[in-house]
């Protein structure tokens, strides 16, 4: 099979290799839901401001990004088994240094490795189970990334059961489970050539799909998130993303399919909608679901549970819809979503989580399924980058975004009661000033916060459960970004006679 195209390939290798790349997609978010569970955990024991939390979060993405896009461009020479490989060996090495974490940066380079993992594993099950299921690719790419919220549940339920009192570094040992079944399912496994390479599209072919404005802004969110890991100045950054665009485009000689592009940009907001609020999810809703007595985690179990179920079941809806009729109800859905957890309280939170849950259902993957029937001969750095994109954005800004609107808006209302009662909150409990992409902040100590009295303490939780809801409410306004431009997309394909996806005919090479 490994030189045949896909069309060719038996049934029962074509399900072998789905299982091999949901499970996948399993092993990558049981890790993120893992780190979601014990990141407050995290904080406590080696004193981590909420903008560091952040910081860690964000780490779990935006490498991800980086992965993506450079197996995007070498998977055809170096084939889909040593992709996967790859991901494996980054899950077991970063599970080990989680395990062994004395603090802030072991945590960090640990987390960066994982992403490297669950990069790869994107970069490979994407443009396969698009060449696999080629004539239905966005109802199949749907029923892959179910694989994202069945780990969260799988690896949400273990961590619930092991109880709130459970040292985190057991929780973290669970990742192993779906990382073992991975490596078992990858053996004796035949792996087609890809749709492009099937069509005998040109790799230059490929790469002028996306073009150089996409390589500027995947280039720049690179260099970028690089730069503030290594301290490189501005000016070094802008001459690095200014070489590689020039580079790329010289090379493919295209700027870009504008409709690519546009997706690109509407994949921003998108990713932090969904993956910036679910990696904070735990930690937002902590106040509320205390309230009624039980882990904030479940609220994301909840969700994502839904989702599961969503994906999985997602043909009618699709077919039904079409990919932007699709796209455009998510979006209306969860921003209502977010905006009810925001301001919801009790039993209503319910309520909230639901609408949440159904509005981001089919946002990512669908989002794949429309570039992947648009742009056919982009192959797997079309499809890929799509998904790099979003996931650079979430974790160089999003990620932080949500961490840094907690830390400010808590420092301002402390400073607040401070003038107002006379109290030395702020002197007594904000930490050392700090820098992030979002301006310098003081975020609150966790061990001098567990130093104070009961009242005190009480009155400062609150102040910050009301600081994480400011964070959900700035977050709703993004999907309203999106819906915009989802409406507006369709309305541009009525005009050109309905939607249609586009199809490359298979020959031999």
């Amino acid at each position: 099979m490994s030189s045949s195209p896909a069309t060719t390939a038996d049934e029962a290798e074509f399900s072998r290799l789905f299982a091999l790349s949901f499970t996948g997609l399993i092993a990558t978010s049981f890790g993120f839901v893992l780190r979601a569970f014990v990141i407050d955990d995290w904080g406590r024991e080696f004193a981590l401001t909420q903008t560091q939390k952040g910081e860690i979060l964000g780490v779990g993405l935006w490498p991800v990004a980086i992965s993506i896009a450079l197996f995007s461009f070498i998977i055809d020479r170096v084939g889909f088994r040593a992709v996967f490989l790859f991901a494996i060996a980054c899950q077991v090495i970063s599970t080990a240094l989680t395990l062994a974490a004395t603090g802030y940066t072991t945590l960090y380079v640990a987390t960066f490795i994982v992403a490297l993992g669950s990069g790869a594993v994107e970069a490979a099950a994407n443009p396969l189970v698009a060449t696999l299921y080629r004539n239905d690719k966005t109802r199949w790419l749907n029923a892959l990334h179910a694989g994202w919220p069945a780990g969260l549940v799988l690896g949400g339920l273990l961590a619930l059961a092991t109880g709130a009192q459970v040292n985190w570094r057991f929780k973290i040992v669970l990742v192993a489970l779906p990382i073992l079944l991975s490596a078992a399912l990858l053996r004796g496994r035949r792996f087609p050539v890809s749709e492009r390479v099937a069509a005998g599209v040109s790799f230059r072919d490929m790469l002028a799909e996306a073009g150089a404005v996409s390589a500027l802004l995947t280039g720049g969110l690179v260099v970028f998130a690089l730069g503030a890991i290594f301290d490189w100045s501005r000016l070094t950054e802008i001459v690095l993303t200014v070489a590689l665009t020039l580079i790329y485009g010289f090379y493919c000689r295209s700027i870009g399919r504008p409709l690519f592009i546009l997706m690109l940009l509407v994949m921003i907001p998108l990713a932090i909608t969904e993956l910036g609020t679910d990696s904070w999810i735990t930690s937002l809703m902590e106040p509320q679901m205390t309230r009624l007595g039980l882990q904030s985690g479940w609220v994301l179990v909840y969700t994502s549970a839904l989702m599961l179920v969503l994906r999985l079941t997602a043909g009618p809806i699709v077919h039904r819809l079409k990919p932007l009729g699709l796209l455009a109800a998510g979006s209306a859905v969860a921003a209502l979503g977010l905006w009810s957890l925001s301001v919801a309280s009790g039993v209503m939170i319910l309520a909230a989580a639901t609408i949440y849950g159904l509005g981001k259902s089919f946002l990512w993957p669908t989002s794949l399924g429309f570039v992947s029937e648009q742009f056919p001969k982009g192959g797997a750095v079309t499809l890929n980058v799509v998904g790099a994109v979003g996931m650079l954005a979430v974790g160089v800004a999003g990620s932080v975004m949500l961490g840094s609107i907690q830390d400010h808006a808590t420092e301002k209302a402390l400073a607040a009661h401070d003038q107002r009662a006379g109290t030395v909150w702020s002197t007594a409990l904000l930490g050392e000033e700090r820098g992030s992409i979002f301006g310098s902040y003081r975020g609150v100590d966790p061990r001098a916060l567990a130093a104070t009295d009961a009242g005190t303490r009480a009155a400062v939780l609150e102040l910050i459960a009301t600081s994480k809801k400011q964070a959900l409410r700035t977050v709703a306004i993004l999907p309203v970004v999106m819906l915009a431009t989802y409406l507006a997309l369709l309305g541009y394909f009525r005009l050109r006679g309905g939607y249609r996806p586009t199809t490359l005919p298979a020959r031999p090479l």
